[in-house]
């Protein structure tokens, strides 16, 4: 009885780490503020570099261990260089952030959520970043479709961390910019066109956790749920996003920022 008591207190654990996608507005922090603050500046930098009025950015809220193989990136956003008000009135140019994040104490629901390099990066468990810089087209339509607010109608609160993008059931983070990138390129809010879109062309990345372990999951937080998967598990992540838009010519470049502000090309 007692080993079955540590294994179901083990398995809880495991669980509802996965029930936590790393996708969440808040989080202790690993790394000491100016690290933060640093590197956050390295990628505004850079996007600023590229003359990049929108880009999409992803960073990693889990530690390398607890990440599902072929999974980098465990939060995906849409930043839009935009006039910012500090706190004492003064304006500025810089890069908001335009968040869907899973509620800590509520982890089945979302919220839109708008911040900056500093908040995205603080509960980082590495210090890198993805970065989508798509043509200039698509810049110019994501940041009319976010000026204009119509984007936040493409969200659904009922959050999953393996939400399936085919379907309008459930939604995560990745899932919402995929929507938000649709929304821009054939200039709709019509949900049901958005989906079409993304069966016809969009291919999840398959989730590597059995299916047992994500419905046992479901039991112990309404972060997981497999209702709207028939069969194999897949969800929008940072790397399927990249390959989609790589595909259909919609990206200028994309790479991962390296501590040292180095980057790869992906």
């Amino acid at each position: 009885m007692r080993y079955l008591i540590i294994i179901i207190s083990s398995l809880t654990i495991l669980l509802s780490q996965t029930a936590n996608a790393g996708s969440q507005a808040t989080g202790e922090a690993l790394f000491a503020p100016e690290e933060v603050i640093d590197f956050a500046k390295q990628v505004e930098h850079y996007a600023a570099q590229q003359q990049a009025y929108a880009f999409i950015i992803g960073r990693q809220g889990r530690p390398d261990k607890d990440l599902p193989k072929g999974i980098g990136f465990t939060h995906v956003a849409i930043a839009v260089y935009s006039d910012i008000q500090l706190d004492n009135g003064e304006v500025v140019q810089g890069y908001a952030i335009h968040n869907l994040y899973q509620r800590a104490k509520e982890p089945g629901r979302s919220d839109i959520i708008v911040d900056y390099p500093v908040d995205f990066f603080w509960a980082a468990k590495a210090m890198k970043a993805g970065i989508i810089i798509p043509t200039p087209a698509i810049q110019q339509k994501l940041v009319s479709l976010i000026a204009s607010g119509k984007h936040k109608a493409l969200h659904n609160p009922h959050y999953s961390v393996v939400a399936n993008p085919h379907n309008r059931y459930r939604q995560n983070c990745t899932e919402f910019t995929l929507d938000v990138l649709q929304a821009a390129i054939y200039q709709t809010d019509n949900p049901d066109r958005i989906k079409s879109n993304n069966q016809a062309y969009f291919k999840p990345q398959p989730v590597n956790l059995s299916r047992f372990k994500l419905t046992l999951g479901g039991l112990f937080s309404d972060g997981i749920t497999l209702n709207d998967h028939k069969g194999k598990v897949a969800t929008a992540t940072f790397g399927s996003l990249q390959r989609y838009m790589q595909q259909y010519g919609l990206t200028e470049q994309a790479v991962i920022m390296q501590p040292d502000g180095s980057t790869i090309t992906l």
